[in-house]
C-alpha cells in the first residue's frame, strides 16, 4: 500500500516475487502481457510486478522505498506492561459492544475484586492485569453473534465496497454448529454461503442481547455451554488463589491465569487447545497442593 497507494497491489506484488525467485513457470512476457489484456490498472500492475521482483533480490531496499525502515530509526520499547486502568479503559468498550453495559460491569467488577484482594495481600498488581485480559478472552467468545457482528460492525463489507468495482461476488466459508454438515470422523465441514447471508450477519448481530438468556437457540450446544463455564470456572480459580496469595504463590497465580491466552481457534480446534490448558491446570495446582 505504502508503495503503490492501494492494497489490491499486494497480488502482483507477491507474483513478481514468486517470478523472480523461480516459482512461476511462465515467462515475463507473458506475465506482463496478461496484465495488459487484464486492462485493470495496468501501470500500477506493471509497476507492482516490478517491486515484487526487487524485493525478492533486496527487500530492503523496497522496504526503505516504501518509508518502512527510514534510516536511523529507534524503537522505544515501552517500560512496563500497560496499567490495570488502561486495560480496563480498553476491554469495558468492546464488552459493550460484544454484548451490554451489565456485561461490561460484570468483568469490571470481578477485576476490581482480584486487584483489591491483591493489593492487600502482595502490594501489587500484576496478578490483577493478567486477569483482566484473561477474562475479556474468556468472556468475549466468539459465538455466532459476535461473527455476525465483526462482519457488519468492524467495516468489513464497507472495506471490500471502497477496495473493488463491479459485480463483485462474496462467499464466506463457515461451520455454523446447528447447521454443519459432519466429516467421517465428527468434526464440521465448512460450507460456502453467498452475499445472502449479509442480511443473516445483521439480524444475528442485532438479537445479540439474546445471548445467555432462555431464547439463545446457539446457547444450548455443547460448545456455547462449555465457553459460559469456563468464564465461571476461572472466576472461581482466581478467587481460589488470591484468597490464599503470598509474595512467594503470586509465580504460580501468575501462571494459571495466563492460561486461558494460550487457547485459540474455534470448534474443536479450541476444545483441543482448552483441554490441554485444563490438564496443564490441573497439574500445576497439584504441584501448588503438594507444596503447601
Amino acid at each position: 500500500t505504502a508503495l503503490m497507494g492501494d492494497a489490491v497491489a499486494t497480488n502482483v506484488f507477491v507474483l513478481g516475487y514468486a517470478w523472480q525467485k523461480g516459482w512461476i513457470p511462465l515467462g515475463q512476457a507473458a506475465l506482463l502481457r496478461a496484465i495488459e489484456l487484464n486492462g485493470a490498472a495496468v501501470p500500477m500492475n506493471r509497476a507492482a510486478f516490478a517491486w515484487g521482483r526487487k524485493a525478492a533480490l533486496d527487500l530492503a531496499t523496497v522496504q526503505a522505498a516504501a518509508g518502512l525502515q527510514p534510516e536511523g530509526q529507534v524503537v522505544q520499547m515501552p517500560d512496563r506492561t500497560p496499567s490495570l486502568e488502561a486495560v480496563l479503559a480498553d476491554r469495558m468498550p468492546r464488552l459493550l459492544a460484544y454484548q451490554n453495559a451489565a456485561y461490561a460491569a460484570r468483568y469490571r467488577a470481578f477485576v476490581q475484586e482480584i486487584a483489591t484482594a491483591e493489593q492487600a495481600r502482595t502490594g501489587t498488581d500484576r496478578l490483577a492485569r493478567v486477569v483482566a485480559v484473561s477474562l475479556f478472552k474468556l468472556m468475549a467468545y466468539k459465538d455466532e453473534y459476535e461473527v455476525a457482528r465483526l462482519h457488519v460492525a468492524s467495516g468489513f463489507l464497507d472495506r471490500v465496497a471502497e477496495q473493488f468495482e463491479g459485480d463483485v461476488r462474496l462467499r464466506f466459508h463457515l461451520a455454523p454448529p446447528l447447521l454443519a454438515r459432519r466429516d467421517a470422523q465428527g468434526l464440521p465441514v465448512k460450507q460456502a454461503f453467498g452475499a445472502w447471508i449479509v442480511p443473516v450477519f445483521r439480524l444475528l448481530a442485532r438479537a445479540k442481547g439474546l445471548r445467555g438468556t432462555p431464547l439463545d437457540l446457539f446457547g444450548y450446544t455443547e460448545e456455547r455451554r462449555a465457553e459460559r463455564k469456563a468464564v465461571r470456572d476461572f472466576e472461581t480459580l482466581m478467587r481460589d488463589q488470591v484468597r490464599n496469595l503470598t509474595p512467594a504463590r503470586l509465580s504460580v497465580a501468575l501462571e494459571l491465569a495466563r492460561l486461558p491466552q494460550s487457547v485459540r481457534g474455534f470448534g474443536h480446534v479450541r476444545h483441543r487447545q482448552a483441554q490441554e490448558v485444563a490438564a496443564r491446570r490441573a497439574k500445576v495446582l497439584l504441584e501448588q497442593t503438594m507444596s503447601g
